[in-house]
């Protein structure tokens, strides 16, 4: 099938955040897209009860909602974070800006609301019908149809498209007919942390504010267990308690009763524990999802499938860009598709070329997790994140970024898996330089720069 056809029957199954924007994309391409999503329409009921309240959105996922349009718009439902502060257990607060360059920094923003800004977008174009409350039952990748169920007539009912987009989630359909065929050889791991989370809203002040600072993710590091906080537009945080799910006494297996829990607080979160008057009802009325990476090859079949997103390749929250790497996708394939002839060209190129970026990010995901519950109260961490905020200050993103930077703000074209090569090797060149007391954070950044590339590209070196 040809690419330049836009008479091409496409399906796309879920109309999350993926899902939405690259039917939008196909539609300002001039095809006609029909979406199936099984929940109902979030801008007339409340969904996703259970899931991750709000998002950090960055550069990665910025782009591709600038490519459709609505980087303006979407600026409207943010609120920036310029910083992490840190809560000791114990001490006063430690800050920790994301970047030195004033114009580098994360959002804070609902899933819900951009999930809805998406959808309302897509509604202006004709070529894109949304069919909410449908669910997909089952996919034969060979054909690329889909069986479904029809919620107005309450009937199984087939689709046989041209093409078969799946957006649908970690839990994917599509992903699982992939795993069951047998016409091709199919590699698919779900590899589960032993940690789960639960979500937890701080209420609003009286006044309406911010109970602390809302231009910043904040982090409660314990070790084995932490607790994080993301503001919301309407004076609340929506907090997460990242913990084992058992064989541990801080585990959700060993903090059940009232008791349990208000100790557990107590002990570990004392700020926090008088700031939200309904702690006990909220920690034993919200679910404790699992936390685990999909990895899977290939992502299409039959020149007719192809999957994107957390459907081939879901990741753990720690790096913040689950949502910007499936953002991502949809920027990748839209430049793929305006260089390939046909679909099935395009399908393989994106399924090959993508997958080592988004096995980079799962990676670096599971890394930051350590970092965030162990190393940032460290005092060698703190002296490194001084000496690149120094350096990003100092000099241009082509001259110096750090391993957090290149990930999360990146230099024009870097893709997961260059950022991660070069930010792993400036981590460990920088540490090796402070433990062997070569640099100080009072040092020139001229000075600075040029220990930490000479032993960077010897890191780097070794490795290849």
């Amino acid at each position: 099938m040809k690419i330049s056809d836009t008479n091409t029957n496409i399906l796309i199954t879920g109309a999350g955040l993926c899902g939405a924007l690259l039917g939008l994309r196909l539609a300002q391409r001039g095809y006609t897209v029909n979406i199936l999503e099984k929940r109902p329409d979030m801008r007339t009921k409340i969904v996703d009860a259970g899931r991750s309240i709000n998002l950090a959105l960055s550069d990665r996922g910025l782009n591709a909602l600038k490519m459709v349009g609505l980087g303006d718009k979407v600026k409207e439902l943010c609120i920036p974070m310029k910083a992490r502060m840190i809560h000791p257990k114990n001490g006063a607060v430690i800050t920790s800006n994301y970047s030195g360059r004033d114009d580098d920094y994360i959002n804070s923003i609902s899933r819900e609301d951009l999930n809805k800004l998406l959808l309302d977008k897509a509604d202006e174009y004709d070529k894109v019908q949304i069919d909410f409350n449908d669910e997909v039952l089952s996919v034969d990748v060979k054909t690329g149809s889909v069986e479904y169920k029809d919620s107005e007539t309450e009937t199984v009912k087939q689709w046989h498209p041209d093409i078969l987009l799946g957006t649908d989630g970690a839990g994917s359909k599509v992903r699982q007919a992939m795993a069951r065929q047998r016409e091709f050889f199919f590699s698919y791991t779900t590899d589960w942390l032993p940690h789960a989370y639960k979500e937890l809203r701080m209420p609003p002040a009286d006044d309406g504010g911010w109970r602390i600072d809302k231009h910043a993710l904040h982090i409660w590091p314990r070790g084995g267990f932490m607790l994080i906080a993301l503001p919301n537009l309407d004076g609340s945080f929506t907090m997460t308690l990242f913990m084992r799910r058992k064989e541990s006494p801080q585990s959700f297996e060993q903090i059940t009763t009232d008791e349990e829990v208000t100790a557990f607080f107590k002990e570990e979160f004392p700020d926090v524990f008088d700031e939200i008057p309904d702690l006990l009802e909220q920690y034993q009325r919200n679910p404790v999802p699992p936390l685990g990476t999909v990895r899977c090859s290939p992502w299409t079949a039959h020149g007719k499938v192809l999957m994107m997103g957390d459907a081939c390749h879901a990741i753990v929250p720690f790096y913040g860009q689950g949502m910007n790497a499936g953002f991502e996708d949809v920027t990748v394939f839209d430049q793929i598709l305006g260089e390939c002839d046909d679909w099935e060209e395009a399908m393989k190129r994106f399924s090959v070329e993508r997958k080592p970026d988004t096995d980079a990010i799962a990676d670096l995901a599971l890394d930051n997790f350590v970092e965030m519950r162990d190393s940032v109260s460290h005092p060698n961490f703190q002296t490194k994140r001084a000496i690149e905020m120094k350096l990003e200050s100092a000099f241009a993103k082509a001259q110096y970024s750090s391993k957090y930077s290149l990930v999360t703000f990146p230099p024009e074209g870097m893709g997961y898996r260059e950022a991660m090569k070069r930010g792993r090797a400036q981590d460990k060149a920088i540490i090796w330089l402070i433990d062997n007391d070569l640099i100080k954070v009072e040092d020139s950044a001229e000075s600075l720069l040029a220990a930490i590339n000479k032993k960077t590209e010897e890191v780097i070196w070794h490795r290849s």
